[in-house]
């Protein structure tokens, strides 16, 4: 068996390649371990059945006579001695007669000691099985030592010594020819006399004699008619085949297989023991299409496997030396004549073997015979077509419908009989027949081909309850998948739909599909080891060949959407149907159509894969916009407005489908959570992609309009959510509300809106800092200028949110923070950020000063300003604490005042100069003096109550 799939592996790889020697060699390799599986799991199934027979045997033989002795025993006997325990040795009743499969195969086993415990039998191990090496060794040390050796060496020597004196004389012209040949023959002749007279008094002697005297005969006729040309060959014909009848009659009427594998061993030796240089090899192949023919009688009546073994080896192996040494074009007639019959002969030779020995094919020698044949065959066939363009795949037609043929003769006949010689027929032709398509097609081609072949053998293995068919689709549509990975059609076709580039993964996409429908659930199989071993990997397939179906599926359609027509003109590129631009969108919006029909399907059929490629909407979407904004492709362009409609439309059609549990296995999952909160961010940034459409509409890039846009678009949505989703935060009981609310809220009002809120109190930060207010074509006014506005309403927008938030109930884990100090002192950072920035911008605006951060510094007039305005805004902060009686915004002003006052020793003293330093230093001192009189530190608590 690792010998054949070796050789067979092999002779792809040499095909495959071109006839090189590297493809040999490679395939030899990847054959090797392939067949190391399947004779172990032949051997492994042959080892089982043994086993089990060898079980009920010993079972048998120790209930019985146990029984016997136990209906023997009186019942008023004091209790019995422990009973010695029965052993293999100990035939069982009515198998006396001859030795049972354990006592062949297994030791006797000890015997118990007196009185003591029985020792219960177990399982004799199980020897190895011989390889083919081991059994070619035995059979011939056996056919040597066996018998009477010296007369079977004698002979051996004997032929060999009339060959070489056939030729000595024929190079030195001692006698004429023909006295010559006669002499041999006369030699032949009395061999086969003396042995055939003395059959009954010395078998053995006599069955080797007649072997000698037929394998001379042999030798004479090739060499008269052959080498010197005495007899005729139409003579010579005629006698080869009568003393091809004698033998094998000698042969059937002695039952001698010894006589025949000597009779034909010596026949087919006789040409290369006396060679020759024929300008034709019709004579040859007469002489061997003649020895075959005795074989495939003798098979007929025989089941000597060593004979057939001898035939098969002797003949394909002088066919692929002579190929290789002398063949040429003019001899391809009678070459493929010779090879029809001979294959034909060792074909029905493995036919007739498995009809006549039924349950006993599955060894390595039995396996030489229905495989070699095929493989040696194809070889020597693929050898003669080199140089046409389909006459390798042809051949491999004509291969796979011969076997064919002959598994639905077989099945018609014997169909349980011989199921295994069948299976094996069957994979010969299908094999024959996948293989036909790679010699005539392309690769895309040969890729669809295998694919759909593979989908109808998992389906007929599904159909027979058979592991080996589907395990081969299986193969088949993995390989046909990456064959069309490699070699991808090219997308350049004039003819939408109906190209190459569509159809091509199509063809590999529907195969995939309908294997993973039959995936659903296990399929039912032999129950053999095998079989069970091969079930977890069905198992294991059933998604990934969804996913893997789904992936051409998509292929197809990008080969579609990038489909180009050919040039008009030689040296013309081919032009692109749809811009590159619209190829993205359009791909999108296909491959989500796709996914929304799988998932459709899937939610009607029970089936939850099916969904799956439905889920990866959100990703998809995120990833088109990115690539669509690098390409400088806007949302509201056209045609991508209705693309991203359609688009939409899609994604949440099928995420309303997962969220109502129409699809097998949604559940309120984490992921269908995310993807809400997750859209309302894609959509925001969409809102900044439209709003960033009408500045550049406007030209409005060098202003702050530019600058507020991504603020603007998350406060807007911010807004939003508060308003829309904030009416499900207090509801404990949200039933009523309709989708996407129930049951989301709270991934729209917390999940979505906290990420958003993050990002408007950044946006809003970085935006008063960095935005000089320039408000080209409008005149600047602080306040009412688009920064300022902007994050004003971010801060409105975040306090609004806050409120809402705090009313959630549940309240989400995290939003602690929102009630607590921290919230109130992020809010208090970006206002006192804002004041102070309104300030700057108002200097830059009113007074010139250049806004950035050395001008600003270096600008007495500014520092001023703050200096004032923080005191203003301490003083503020004091009032509010006097009036409400709170001491923590008292502190918070006074740590102020400590700034300002740092800030006039540090800053002001060194770089303000004249009226500047007068207004900062008189300034700042009349506030605080108003300040320590009208807002003193109010008291705590504890002292109010007191007093």
């Amino acid at each position: 068996m690792v010998l054949w799939t070796v050789l067979a592996f092999a002779t792809l790889g040499w095909i495959a390649s071109e006839f090189s020697g590297f493809g040999l060699i490679l395939g030899g390799m990847a054959g090797l371990p392939f067949g190391l599986w399947l004779r172990s799991a032949m051997r492994g199934e042959i080892a089982r059945a043994v086993a089990q027979a060898l079980h009920s045997q010993a079972h048998d033989a120790q209930a019985e006579p146990a029984a016997r002795a136990e209906a023997e025993e009186p019942a008023d006997l004091a209790p019995a001695q422990p009973k010695q325990a029965s052993t293999l040795g100990e035939p069982a009743p009515g198998m006396e007669a001859r030795q049972s499969p354990a006592e062949i195969i297994a030791p006797a086993w000890p015997e118990p000691a007196a009185n003591g415990p029985a020792v219960s039998a177990t399982q004799p191990a199980i020897p190895r099985e011989p390889s083919l090496a081991e059994q070619w060794v035995a059979a011939a040390r056996d056919w040597l030592l066996g018998g009477n050796t010296i007369v079977r060496v004698g002979l051996v020597i004997l032929f060999v010594g009339l060959s070489f004196l056939a030729r000595y004389a024929a190079q030195a012209g001692l006698f004429p020819i023909e006295a010559r040949l006669a002499l041999v023959a006369a030699a032949g002749a009395a061999l086969l006399v003396v042995g055939f007279n003395r059959r009954t008094a010395r078998p053995d002697f006599a069955l080797a004699l007649q072997g000698g005297g037929v394998a001379v005969m042999y030798l004479t006729v090739f060499a008269a008619a052959r080498l010197y040309d005495v007899v005729p060959m139409g003579a010579a014909f005629a006698l080869m085949i009568l003393f091809a009848a004698l033998g094998c009659a000698l042969a059937l009427l002695q039952d001698a297989r010894g006589m025949a594998l000597v009779s034909f061993l010596g026949g087919f030796a006789v040409p290369v023991l006396l060679g020759g240089d024929s300008r034709t090899p019709l004579p040859l192949f007469t002489y061997y299409t003649v020895l075959n023919a005795a074989i495939l009688v003798i098979a007929w009546k025989k089941s000597w496997r060593a004979l057939n073994l001898l035939g098969f080896f002797a003949t394909f192996g002088m066919a692929i030396v002579w190929g290789q040494t002398s063949y040429a074009p003019q001899h391809y007639l009678t070459c493929q004549i010779f090879l029809a019959i001979s294959v034909g002969i060792y074909l029905a030779t493995a036919v007739l073997y498995a009809h006549n020995t039924p349950g006993k094919l599955g060894n390595a020698v039995d396996s030489t015979l229905l495989f070699g044949p095929a493989m040696a065959g194809f070889g020597l066939q693929a050898g003669m077509m080199r140089g046409s363009e389909f006459g390798s795949a042809f051949s491999a037609l004509a291969f796979g419908a011969v076997y064919l043929g002959i598994t639905a003769f077989t099945m018609r006949r014997a169909k349980q009989e011989m199921r295994l010689l069948n299976e094996c027929l069957l994979a010969i032709g299908v094999g024959f027949v996948t293989l036909a398509v790679p010699l005539a097609l392309d690769a895309k081609w040969t890729s669809a081909a295998w694919a759909l072949e593979g989908a109808g053998a998992f389906w007929v293995g599904k159909r027979q309850a058979r592991w080996m068919p589907r395990a081969f689709g299986l193969l088949l549509q993995a390989v046909a998948a990456l064959v069309l990975l490699g070699n991808l059609p090219s997308s350049v076709s004039a003819v939408p739909v109906l190209n190459n580039g569509f159809v091509s993964p199509l063809l590999i996409a529907l195969p995939l599909l309908l294997t993973a429908w039959w995936l659903r659930g296990d399929l039912p199989h032999s129950g053999s080891r095998a079989a069970l071993a091969y079930a977890p990997v069905e198992r294991a397939l059933r998604n990934p060949a969804f996913l893997g179906g789904f992936l051409f599926v998509a292929i197809a359609l990008f080969q579609e959407v990038t489909r180009s027509i050919p040039a008009a003109k030689a040296f013309d590129l081919a032009q692109p149907v749809l811009t590159y631009e619209t190829q993205l969108l359009t791909f999108m919006v296909a491959l989500l159509a796709a996914a929304a029909l799988a998932d459709g399907f899937g939610r009607r059929k029970d089936w939850a894969v099916a969904s799956w490629p439905g889920r990866a909407s959100l990703p998809l979407l995120f990833l088109t916009f990115m690539l669509s904004l690098g390409l400088g492709r806007h949302v509201l362009y056209l045609p991508d407005i209705a693309l991203w409609l359609a688009a939409l439309g899609l994604h949440f059609w099928m995420l309303r489908s997962s969220d109502r549990g129409s699809a097998p296995d949604a559940k309120r999952s984490g992921w269908n959570y995310l993807v809400h909160a997750a859209t309302v961010w894609l959509l925001t940034g969409m809102v900044a992609d439209s709003l960033d459409l009408g500045i550049d509409r406007a030209a409005l890039w060098d202003t702050s309009w530019a600058g507020v846009v991504f603020l603007v678009s998350v406060v807007a949505v911010l807004m939003l959510l508060t308003r829309w989703a904030g009416r499900a935060a207090p509801l404990q009981d949200r039933s009523g509300l309709r989708w996407p609310l129930h049951p989301h809220a709270p991934a729209y009002y917390w999940t979505a809106a906290v990420v958003l809120a993050m990002l408007a109190w950044t946006g809003a930060l970085f935006t008063a800092m960095l935005a000089a207010g320039v408000t080209d074509p409008l005149p600047y006014v602080p306040l009412l200028n688009p920064v300022d506005l902007s994050v004003a309403l971010a801060l409105v927008a975040l306090e609004l949110w806050r409120r809402m938030v705090l009313t959630a109930k549940p309240q989400p884990g995290a939003a602690g923070f929102l009630a607590g100090k921290g919230a109130l002192a992020m809010a208090a950072i970006l206002g006192f950020v804002e004041v102070n920035t309104i300030w700057l911008r108002s200097a830059h605006h009113y007074l010139g000063v250049g806004y950035d951060p050395v001008s600003l510094g270096e600008s007495q007039v500014v520092q001023t300003g703050l200096a004032i305005l923080w005191t203003l805004l301490a003083m503020g902060l004091m009032l509010l604490a006097k009036r409400r009686a709170m001491r923590v915004p008292w502190l918070l002003g006074a740590g102020l005042l400590g700034v300002v006052v740092a800030k006039l020793v540090f800053v002001d003293m060194s770089t303000a100069e004249g009226w500047a330093r007068i207004v900062t230093f008189i300034g700042v001192g009349v506030l605080f003096l108003v300040i320590g009189y009208f807002v003193p530190l109010p008291p705590r608590k504890g002292a109010q109550e007191t007093a």
